[in-house]
């Protein structure tokens, strides 16, 4: 049993720690404008060397972001390629809501927020499941750790579907020259980790049922 835990909470610790890392990184998507990089995160957008708020991205309101070349104000005033450079006869077609947006980004967001508290309330009833007295006897903290993190991975999974939804319906159209970056990659590998995490502890939590039951009383 305690075996089982052990290879979850090593797999719990890993996956907490991708999960942070990626929701904190601007590398979610990568994309060329001019013959330069640029990438995305979660939070802000880099076009050169420097970095704004995501809010400055899409979604905004045309008379407010575009200014008379089409260029986003904080782009433009950095001498930097517009987001809309190249697509002046697309934007009506491939302009996103300001609502639309901000909900993709808030949920987005919000879903791998609510990720990683997950798995760190998991990483938490996971150590404590070491404690031979169970200050809860009607509640395994086996099973509590091991639902935890499947509600980690369920998270972490709505918030990648719902940015690769938006990533390859509109995002893909805009840009010709774009892929998917490592934050985005290390949110898939952080969902394997929580995953087999929320596996090893519910293995540990039937063998000590198994073992509970054949016990005499």
């Amino acid at each position: 049993m305690y075996s089982f835990m052990g290879g979850g909470l090593f797999c719990a610790w890993v996956g907490t720690i991708l999960l942070v890392v990626a929701t904190a990184t601007d590398h979610w998507m990568q994309y060329r404008l001019s013959g330069s990089f640029a990438h995305q995160g979660l939070w802000r957008y880099c076009l050169g060397n420097k970095c704004y708020l995501q809010t400055e991205s899409i979604g905004e309101p045309q008379r407010r972001r575009l200014g008379h070349r089409g260029q986003p104000k904080a782009a433009r005033d950095a001498g930097q390629p517009g987001w809309f450079s190249g697509c002046r006869a697309r934007s009506t077609r491939l302009e996103v809501r300001p609502g639309s947006s901000t909900a993709y980004w808030n949920a987005t967001r919000a879903f791998m927020i609510l990720s990683s508290l997950c798995a760190t309330a998991g990483i938490i009833t996971g150590i404590l499941a070491f404690a031979q007295q169970s200050t809860f006897t009607r509640l395994s903290r086996p099973f509590s750790a091991g639902i935890m993190f499947f509600a980690s991975t369920l998270f972490v999974l709505l918030a990648l579907a719902i940015y690769t939804g938006v990533t390859v319906s509109f995002l893909g159209r805009r840009f010709g020259d774009w892929r998917f970056s490592w934050s985005y990659i290390l949110g898939w590998v952080a969902l394997l980790m929580t995953f087999f995490a929320g596996i090893f502890y519910m293995c540990a939590y039937r063998m000590h049922e198994c073992r509970r039951l054949s016990t005499p009383r």
